[in-house]
C-alpha cells in the first residue's frame, strides 16, 4: 500500500514539474532553453523534475525587491474604481438631490 502511495506521489510531482515547465515562458527560463528542459523533465522524472525546480524554474521576484524606494517622479493617484469612490461624483449628486439644478 505504501508502495503505491509513494508511486502515485511521484507521478503528480513528474506531472507538476512537466506542466510548470511548459507553461512557463520560455524568455524567464533558467540555465537552458525551454525545449530541453521539457526533455530533461519527460525523459528524467524525478531528477529532471527537481533540476527543473532548483535551477531552471523562474525565480519569483523578491519581496526586497518590490518594497525598494523607486526614483523618479511619484506615480500618480490611481483614478476612482466606481462612481461611489469618485468624490466629484458623489458632489455632483449630492447637488442634484437637493435641487441645485
Amino acid at each position: 500500500m505504501a508502495g503505491v502511495l509513494v508511486g502515485l506521489a511521484l507521478l503528480a510531482f513528474w506531472l507538476y514539474s512537466l506542466f510548470d515547465v511548459i507553461t512557463s515562458p520560455e524568455e524567464e527560463v533558467r540555465n537552458v532553453p525551454k525545449p530541453l528542459w521539457v526533455m530533461i523533465v519527460a525523459l528524467i522524472p524525478v531528477a529532471g523534475g527537481l533540476l527543473w525546480l532548483l535551477r531552471g524554474r523562474p525565480q519569483a521576484p523578491r519581496s526586497d525587491r518590490q518594497s525598494a524606494p523607486q526614483a523618479g517622479p511619484a506615480r500618480p493617484a490611481a483614478p476612482p474604481k466606481g462612481p461611489d469612490d469618485d468624490p466629484e461624483f458623489l458632489r455632483e449628486l449630492e447637488r442634484r438631490m437637493r435641487g441645485d439644478d
